[in-house]
């Protein structure tokens, strides 16, 4: 199982890539996974992560509340101003930009952690900013998303934060708890975590890019261009800030990703209750799914070629006295 669970991480993109353009192109094939599945999958996620929390990933708060806060500020601030500016920019209808600064409003998925392990980044920093992100997400999400769209459209807020409580919050909860009494049990039954991760997200694009299939198309690439723009973005946005700040190559690595890498599958299921008039709301959050694990994968090969900027300083005996 274990070999799977790293078979299905390693070829993610393409998984979930062979599954958008099956639903994209042969909306029938994928229109059994219903839509209002994608909350209880959505949950199964954030419970697979739940499971893979321990009190030590937290203490990275407390250690490096620094690192944390401008981790949260910069996921707050960077990806909603570059939604709203983004569809804007390219005259986005009212549908369309609602979905997009949804998307761009919601914290980091599981998918960064990943993400920035197979970076060689920061995997602590990560998993405490989605972490914290994650538990924030139940005010500033409403929030933000109000104070860009209460011109344009009627912002539910707070459906959608009992939403994000529900789908999220909850699920996390409930899978921390169980690995803290039943650390045994969770640790053999982590290989199988990726596996129901992946199939998770897979029918969760499947179900919403099959069921949206003629509205993506009719977008054209308008839609798309946004959405991989506010991706690209926000990960040279994350990466320029570590270099502004001097972080180490991990942590910028860390930064760019959870920066990048939103959770586009929360933004799909709450565009659905906060915009139910707005039926393109859920195309953006539909498109980032796709994308984002695949830009993610392309973007791991990168970074991962970065070593730490303190390797580079040291001497050639210290260099390989390190590195044996």
């Amino acid at each position: 199982m274990k070999t799977i669970g790293e078979f299905v991480g390693k070829y993610m993109a393409l998984i979930i890539l062979a599954v958008s353009v099956l639903a994209l192109f042969v909306p029938g094939s994928c229109l059994w996974v219903q839509t209002s599945w994608i909350n209880y999958l959505l949950m199964a996620v954030m419970f697979g992560m739940g499971l893979t929390l321990k009190p030590v990933d937290f203490a990275v708060v407390f250690k490096h509340p620094k690192d944390i806060i401008i981790g949260c500020f910069a996921q707050f601030t960077v990806m909603p101003l570059l939604a709203f500016g983004l569809g804007k920019l390219f005259g986005l209808e009212a549908g369309l930009l609602a979905g997009v600064i949804l998307v761009g409003t919601c914290p980091g998925g599981t998918a960064s952690n990943v993400i920035t392990y197979l970076s060689k980044g920061d995997v602590a920093l990560s998993v405490g900013m989605t972490a914290i992100n994650t538990l924030l997400a139940p005010v500033l999400t409403p929030a933000i998303t109000y104070v860009f769209l209460r011109t344009t459209v009627q912002v539910d807020v707070l459906s959608m934060f009992l939403s994000i409580v529900k789908v999220v919050i909850v699920p996390i909860v409930l899978g921390f708890i169980i690995n803290r009494f039943l650390g045994k049990f969770t640790s053999r039954a982590a290989g199988i975590l990726p596996v129901i991760s992946v199939a998770a997200i897979a029918l969760i694009v499947a179900s919403v890019v099959s069921h949206n299939s003629q509205k993506i198309m009719e977008t054209g690439a308008v839609v798309f261009a946004v959405v991989v723009l506010h991706n690209v973005l926000g990960y040279a946005a994350g990466f320029l800030l570590g270099i502004v700040l001097k972080l180490p190559a991990a942590k910028k690595k860390a930064l760019s990703v959870e920066i990048g890498m939103q959770n586009s599958g929360l933004a799909t299921s709450l565009a659905g209750t906060a915009f139910p008039d707005l039926s393109l709301a859920t195309v953006p959050g539909a498109i980032f799914s796709v994308w984002h694990n695949i830009s993610g994968a392309i973007l791991a090969g990168i970074l991962r070629r970065i070593e730490d900027d303190r390797y580079y300083s040291q001497s050639p005996e210290l260099r390989t006295s390190s590195s044996e």
